[in-house]
């Protein structure tokens, strides 16, 4: 439904988005991920049209086959511009008939996005006395309004307590099955609570795109294993290291969450379990528990958005801060 071709905008000599190109269907729950300043809310604008782009090109293929696509589309852009001095309702009927409703049709589609978005208790009350948290649910049902086949989110849950974050996943989740959604977050869990695909961009250019559970997988992290023993006396780090697979093996405090001794790092996880159950038997080793860790979506996210150096300059930071 949308296809984007080696899209850049530049300002001046500052490159905010470079060379992007991506595929996005109906079914896509996307999580447009990246640190701030990284060009995430410079492309939404470029695919909604608040944008032009400097070169490349954005094609929209909607169902409907309105004569400009952007109809298909639903926007809601980081800090809505919303009429603080209108009541909710009297906003989303002006926002209705913009978007071309009138009559029953009118009310039947502001009474639908005040239910869905649950603003009922909301709806007489002007805009500049709400939280920043029903302002920001009344932004989301501006942009659902017309029912979008794409429907293109900036930052969706900011503001939002953590009831209102689960109400608003919720419904973002249960489009999956018939719009394309687009999520642009710097919130790492947002992709994991809500996204089937994530996209990472830094510096304006695309660093990785793929299932969250695939980006997962290239943390450190993911490659290792804890596991605990009955008879630790007779388990060596040398033991351990001599694992088939086994690249690292650390020592866990004995105040560790995970009640776990050791820590194994593997260049093969998938394989691990055999090698280790055949070393187990043959050591005759009393395994209390092994688990293998899930990967940290944030050791990937500054692996891929910031350059070595600045890891190194943190590091050192760090170093200098603990001595």
């Amino acid at each position: 439904m949308i296809q984007v071709d080696a899209l850049t905008k530049t300002f001046g000599r500052f490159t905010a988005v470079n060379q992007l190109s991506f595929k996005a269907e109906k079914g896509d729950v996307l999580g447009f991920l990246g640190p701030n300043g990284a060009g995430k809310s410079t492309t939404m604008k470029m695919i909604t049209g608040y944008l032009s782009p400097t070169s490349g090109s954005i094609k929209l293929n909607t169902l409907a086959g309105q004569k400009d696509p952007r109809y298909a589309i639903g926007y809601l852009p980081e800090g809505a511009p919303i009429y603080a001095d209108m009541t909710v309702r009297h906003f989303l009927e002006f926002i209705a008939g913009v978007r071309g409703f009138a009559g029953r049709q009118k009310n039947y589609a502001v009474d639908r996005v005040i239910a869905l978005l649950q603003l009922e208790a909301a709806e007489a009350q002007l805009i500049e006395t709400l939280s920043k948290g029903f302002t920001r649910r009344v932004g989301l049902a501006q942009a659902l309004i017309h029912d979008p086949e794409i429907l293109i989110l900036d930052e969706p849950t900011d503001g939002l307590d953590p009831n209102q974050k689960h109400h608003v996943r919720e419904l973002i989740r249960s489009f999956a099955d018939r719009k394309l959604v687009i999520v642009s977050t710097h919130i790492l869990e947002e992709v994991t609570a809500v996204c089937n695909r994530a996209m990472i961009i830094a510096h304006g250019a695309l660093k990785f795109d793929g299932t969250p559970r695939e980006l997962a997988s290239m943390s450190t992290e993911a490659k290792s294993i804890q596991v605990a023993f009955n008879n630790i006396s007779q388990v060596s780090r040398e033991d351990l290291r001599k694992i088939p697979t086994v690249v690292d093996v650390v020592a866990l405090p004995a105040s560790h969450e995970s009640g776990c001794q050791w820590q194994l790092y593997s260049s093969q996880p998938d394989q691990f379990f055999n090698h280790f159950q055949q070393s187990a038997k043959e050591n005759n080793w009393s395994l209390a528990s092994l688990s293998h860790l899930p990967g940290r979506l944030d050791d990937v996210f500054r692996q891929l958005t910031t350059s070595e150096a600045e890891r190194t300059k943190d590091v050192s930071s760090a170093g200098v801060a603990d001595s």
